[in-house]
């Protein structure tokens, strides 16, 4: 079977959105399937093209034997609504006009958040008389309004409604949650042709491994207790409430040397870096974007991993993926994102849930797992446990089920 993959987002990025395309088609093509993936080239976050690449029309390479094709695209930082819709844009053409000459094809996939990419999908399968697929990892335009990129306007509305036009178009669609299947029913998508696949872990990737004490050296929190968010800073993820928990620690229980570390790039983090030096946080250390190779050795220095996500039902239906990885790495959980996501904690024991947006609620969480080692020895035992549920390759499999019935049709 040839599958060909859209996507804005691939490695060496190092988003969710890349590492799940990278960790599915890789193994496809371990089980004997060509895959083709249609990308551009990498700049996420900062729109800044990666060292060794450049924004060309087309250019071709293998990466663990999948055919990675980069096309053109206008590139900006990922923040601005217009911007954001030209580079999306460009890339639904660019990556429309590759997929032409793309020969024996016989299943097309498209991921979200965006669905421009998706747009393309749909033109290919028509172009080409195939099958295809909506890869769906975010209930998208809705999440602009949400996060306050952009009120009530009619754009969004006539968005809204390319949304559900592709949603019934396509062939089959695999959400990442549960809640985006129950969403979508709602809103009229026969149910029959949804298939959840979760996001997950690479195990071979992620696991228990004792903190690097050069980095600790480094990065001058030897002694520390570590309460790390590693990820996207973005508008969604309303990093504030982190740095409103360092001022109260810092404020009102120095003694107990919890210390923040925030690793990742994304619109909101020279704001972030800002605020802190004004307030005066030595107790947070902000570290960039490294390599996917490069993360695990910070993930490591972790005793806690902070999820957070604005308060918003919206964010109910949604799992970041990085709570898969805090399980493979054995790492326990502050977990400030409620619905779907806090029903996993809760149920594998993998952490604490506490309420968005609260500061006092996340210092309270902090203090808590610090001062009970016992429950943290726990915690960390049943996220490796948990993690053997979510292990990337069985979930690839899961995915191929749903591709090889219509490929064959």
């Amino acid at each position: 079977m040839h599958i060909l993959f859209l996507t804005d987002n691939f490695p060496p990025e190092v988003n969710a959105p890349a590492s799940r395309t990278y960790e599915h088609c890789k193994e496809w093509v371990a089980l004997g399937h060509d895959v083709t993936v249609i990308t551009c080239a990498p700049n996420f976050p900062k729109g800044q093209v990666f060292p060794g690449y450049k924004n060309k029309l087309h250019q071709k390479e293998f990466i663990d034997g999948i055919l990675v094709i980069r096309v053109w695209s206008y590139i900006t930082e990922n923040a601005g609504f217009t911007k954001r819709i030209l580079d999306y844009l460009s890339f639904m053409f660019s990556g429309l006009i590759a997929g032409l000459f793309v020969k024996k094809v016989n299943i097309i996939v498209g991921t979200s958040p965006q669905f421009f990419t998706v747009c393309a999908t749909y033109l290919l399968s028509i172009f080409k008389r195939k099958p295809w697929v909506f890869e769906l990892r975010d209930i998208w335009p809705e999440s602009i309004r949400t996060v306050g990129a952009m009120g009530q306007s009619r754009t969004l509305d006539m968005l809204e409604k390319l949304e559900l036009f592709l949603y019934r178009r396509a062939t089959r669609i695999v959400p990442v949650t549960h809640s985006f299947k129950e969403t979508l029913i709602g809103r009229g998508i026969d149910g029959e042709k949804i298939n959840v696949v979760t996001n997950g872990v690479d195990l071979t990737r992620f696991a228990s491994s004792e903190k690097s004490q050069d980095l600790l050296e480094s990065l001058y929190l030897q002694g520390k207790f570590i309460a790390g968010y590693i990820g996207t800073h973005g508008l969604a993820h309303s990093l504030d409430t982190l740095l409103d928990a360092a001022k109260i620690l810092k404020e009102n229980h120095p003694e107990e040397t919890i210390h923040i570390l925030m690793l990742g790039d994304g619109a909101n983090k020279d704001e972030l870096i800002s605020r802190a030096f004004r307030d005066g946080l030595e107790n947070v250390t902000f570290v960039d974007s490294v390599s996917k190779s490069a993360v695990v050795k910070y993930w490591s220095l972790l005793d806690v991993s902070i999820i957070h996500l604005k308060k918003s039902p919206l964010f109910k239906t949604v799992i970041p993926s990085k709570l898969f990885e805090c399980m493979g790495m054995g790492i326990p959980v502050a977990h400030g994102v409620l619905g779907e996501s806090a029903n996993i904690v809760e149920r594998e024991k993998i952490g604490l849930v506490f309420e968005p947006e609260n500061a006092q609620a996340l210092v309270d969480t902090l203090l808590k797992l610090k001062n009970a080692n016992n429950l943290l020895g726990s915690y960390k035992n049943n996220a490796l446990e948990a993690a053997k549920c979510y292990d990337r390759k069985q979930l690839a499999k899961d995915m191929l089920e749903v591709l090889e019935p219509l490929a064959s049709e």
